[in-house]
């Protein structure tokens, strides 16, 4: 058996993983990555996001009952420069990432990795209900979670072959319910605590209110127009707003508006009917293919377009080398630039990539 270093949250799925490794002979330690200060969020909701000093006691628990070692990394200045800065930037450029893939790409399977070879370790583990499996050629897979309503291999499909060889899924076979049972049996603290839902550095969702904070520069506000480029009123600045938001426009009018589009070049807000939201093609850059390094001719696959989305049938191109155009056998509402497009065949993820446009 290997030596693992095992990334903890305090939740109750790193925790079972913990257990699980721990039975199978694996020489196991925990750790906690510190992401972020304390001044990087209002107080008020400090013990709403992940990583706080509950979650590391919580964790420090499990690892304690296991009789692992247990560490606190403090990796907030990656996390400041990859995460943050790069969730800042984008929704200021008009796009609407997904902070928690760069998280998973730049955080635990690069930064934490870089940790555990120099700990000595083999391998790393998640608590990600997702697979890692080999094909005939010795390829590594990355497969969807067995428990479908939480499998989280979209938010994994940036990882390479290099960081798939050194890492062990344990839940991967599981289903939530049987992680809980798991848990309650081991007596974990956790065995009932709730799943973090909220972007552990915006926990009360005000994402306009931490990027002003974070960069120190406040929106300017401009104008709200419609697909003639005609004016229909203000708004309050452009990272307010996402492709399909319906809600908080403040703009009266006959039928109801939606948000189709950002640019911020201009500073405006482009509203229209809800039919104008429907696409069949997207483009999407920054890719990452997994069965295979390239993508010659088409290859049909379901691809999800947000993570909480059922897979869609589709058809893959790969335009160029960091470059993929999928079209839709039927159209899909609301493609928004900056979220993550993510390809499957069966369940194995072909790999994804950022959404640039229809």
């Amino acid at each position: 058996m290997s030596k693992v270093l095992l990334a903890m949250s305090g939740g109750v799925d790193s925790s079972v993983a913990a257990y699980l490794l721990k039975q199978s002979g694996h020489d196991l330690t925990g750790a906690m990555m510190k992401l972020y200060s304390d001044d990087d969020i209002p107080a008020s909701h400090r013990q709403k996001g992940c990583c706080s000093v509950e979650d590391a006691e919580d964790a420090r628990s499990v690892a304690h009952s296991l009789d692992i070692p247990f560490f606190v990394f403090n990796f907030t200045d990656t996390f400041a420069q990859q995460v943050m800065d790069r969730f800042a930037d984008a929704y200021s450029r008009g796009q609407t990432p997904n902070p928690c893939i760069d998280c998973n790409r730049f955080m635990k399977f690069e930064r934490f990795i870089r940790r555990a070879h120099e700990m000595e370790c083999n391998h790393i583990s998640t608590g990600h209900y997702a697979r890692v499996e080999k094909d005939c050629t010795g390829r590594h897979l990355l497969k969807t979670g067995r428990d479908h309503t939480k499998d989280q291999s979209y938010v994994l499909y940036a990882m390479t072959q290099a960081q798939l060889s050194k890492t062990l899924l344990p839940l991967g076979e599981l289903t939530k319910e049987e992680v809980r049972e798991i848990a309650e049996c081991q007596g974990f603290i956790n065995a009932k605590k709730r799943d973090s839902q909220d972007i552990c550095f915006a926990p009360d969702g005000d994402y306009a209110g931490f990027i002003a904070r974070h960069t120190g520069n406040p929106m300017k506000k401009g104008h709200f127009i419609n697909k003639e480029g005609h004016i229909l009123g203000q708004h309050s600045g452009i990272i307010h707003y996402t492709i399909g938001q319906r809600k908080g426009l403040g703009i009266s009018a006959p039928e109801p508006l939606f948000v189709l589009a950002l640019d911020a070049q201009n500073n405006t807000v482009t509203l229209g009917a809800s039919e104008d939201l429907y696409s069949k093609t997207l483009t999407a850059n920054d890719i990452n293919l997994i069965p295979f390094d390239k993508l010659d001719g088409q290859l049909k696959v379901t691809a999800k377009i947000r993570y909480s989305q059922p897979a869609q049938s589709a058809t893959l191109w790969q335009l160029d080398d960091d470059t993929i155009k999928i079209e839709f056998d039927t159209p899909q509402r609301a493609i928004t630039p900056g979220q993550a497009v993510v390809m499957y065949d069966g369940d194995v993820v072909v790999g994804g990539g950022s959404i640039m446009g229809c």
